[in-house]
This record gives structure tokens, sequence and C-alpha cells, in this order.
């Protein structure tokens, strides 16, 4: 009786009587090839072709029985679209994508049975099935040949609202609708505008930030609410950059180890009655100049004199 073989993974089925001598051989050959179904990693190069028939030999290795297909190559300088074709046989493949596309996200890979649509394979690596006459995907990347990407909500993505916090656009201006909590720091790298009421129930903490010192000392309002700047020398505090009506602060103003030195204001700088305050001159004296910001041009301010004890 002549030997066979089996439907799905083409292994030698010896007749009675058969290779006598050899029956060894041949089942040792079986084994190998269900080795091979199992857990082999086969690669793929593609590129030049429109369709690529991954071989398929009966009694001996090839490349659609492999458990595991790596495609590689590139995709797009020959055909925009390369059609894999895998026998018409029920069999599961994991399958790695490596394909570079040379031109559009338009190019695809597309795992087939000859005759029938097939599927798509996604940049990376995903899972595939047949029943020998369709392809499925079973977990499969969402990219093309070079590129991943989400898609749209309605085929790629679970569809969401707004009730759904989990996804959030990053790279556009969004409404959240409802309260969220959040269990850990949350840093802004940017300015946050608050338009509504602002609840605390801890504290606020804001860092001081050091002035250059300079005949015309400058500050940026931009950038903090509390300064500090030790005179080395009679000088006069411009008038803010950046300042914002509604905007409160304060400015450590510390005498150096010699003292004596003074500290005159752009007009911006108001004071109560228009009475100019002075600083009080002993070495490393502390004094604290408080302000509210009217407007862009005027900044009221007072001095508390002398912190000592």
């Amino acid at each position: 009786m002549a030997s066979t073989y089996t439907t799905n993974l083409r292994l030698t089925k010896q007749g009675d009587g058969d290779n006598p001598n050899t029956w060894g051989e041949v089942l040792n050959n079986v084994i190998s090839l269900v080795d091979q179904a199992v857990a082999s990693y086969t690669t793929v190069s593609i590129g030049s072709a429109a369709t690529v028939t991954l071989t398929e030999n009966q009694g001996s290795g090839d490349q659609s029985r492999s458990a595991i297909l790596e495609f590689k190559g590139s995709i797009g300088t020959a055909a925009t679209s390369i059609f894999v074709l895998i026998p018409n046989t029920p069999k599961t493949y994991a399958i790695r994508n490596v394909v570079s596309a040379n031109t559009t996200a338009t190019d695809a890979v597309i795992l087939r049975v000859a005759g029938n649509a097939g599927v798509t394979i996604g940049s990376g690596s995903g899972y595939y099935m047949t029943n020998g006459t369709s392809v499925f995907s079973v977990a499969a990347p969402t990219g093309t040949a070079a590129t991943r990407n989400v898609g749209v909500c309605a085929t790629e993505i679970p569809d969401t609202s707004l009730a759904d916090i989990r996804y959030v656009p990053t790279s556009v201006s969004s409404t959240i609708v409802a309260e969220k909590t959040f269990t850990a720091s949350v840093v802004f790298t940017s300015a946050v505008r608050m338009e509504g009421l602002v609840s605390l129930s801890g504290a606020v903490k804001s860092h001081i930030t050091t002035l250059t010192d300079a005949a015309s000392i400058t500050t940026d309002f931009n950038t903090a609410n509390m300064f500090m700047v030790t005179l080395g020398g009679n000088r006069t505090l411009a008038a803010p950059s950046n300042a914002t009506a509604g905007q409160v602060g304060s400015i450590y103003v510390v005498q150096d180890g010699t003292g004596s030195r003074t500290l005159s204001y752009n007009a911006a700088w108001r004071f109560p009655a228009g009475s100019v305050p002075v600083a009080t001159t002993d070495a490393s004296a502390v004094d604290l100049v408080v302000f509210n910001t009217r407007s862009a041009t005027t900044i009221d301010a007072v001095m508390l004199k002398n912190f000592t004890r």
C-alpha cells in the first residue's frame, strides 16, 4: 500500500509494508515536520513580485508549514500591494511584519488563500488563522505595512464617548465634562488657565526666583510671583515685563555685606500716598516689597522693612 499524506500538515502516512528498511527515517522526518509546524520560525523576503506563494511540500520542509513567519523586505517600488498566498487548509500563523514601505501608507501586505480576499497584515506582530478559504486576524496590529496607527473608531478602536475618560485627545484641544481625580503628581510645562472656581484642600507652594543684580533690576512676571535680589550697589527696580492685572507677589530686597545700597523705582511702581519707601541700608538687611498688579503698566506696592529679631 502506497504512502499518503495528512490533509493539513502534509505529513507522511506510511502504507502497510512500505519502507521496510527506512521506516524509522520516515518517522523521524514526520516528527521534524511536526516540530516545524509547532515552533519553527521562517523568514520570507518580499518586494519585487506582486504575489508571493509560500512553498507547500508533501512530506518535506516548506514555508507554509512553519508556526511563525517573518515578512521582511520593502513594498511600494514594484507593487503597492503584495499578496502572500497560503495553502487552502486550516492553520494558524504567528506573523511578524517588518516590511518597510517606500511610498505611502496605502502600501499593504495581504495574507490570503488563492482566489479569496484575505486580510492586510499590519506592521509589527500579530496572530492569524485560516479555515482553508478565508483568513482572519485573531490578534493583529493596526498599522499598515509602513506604519502603526489607530485608524478610526468605527473600524480599529472601540467607539468612545465624552463620558469615557480613557480616550482624551492629546494633540488637539478638548473638553473634559466630569470631575477627575489624580492620585499622583501632575506636571504642566506650559501656562495653565483656570476660568472657574478653584478650590484647594492642600498647600500651595511657590518658588522664589533670584533676580540678577544690575544697575536696572528687571523682573519677568511670567516666571514667578516671588522674587529675591541682593543689592550690590545703588539700583533701580525697572518696570516688570509680562505684568497682568490681578497678579500678586513679593520681592525680597537684601543688602549685601557692605550695605548702604539705595533702591529707586520706575514710574510703574506706585506706593501709598505717593511716598516712595527707602530701603533699610544696614549690611545684610532684608526688606520685602509686596505688590498687586493693577494693570500691565501699574504695580501697586508697599515695603515691609528690616526683617530681623
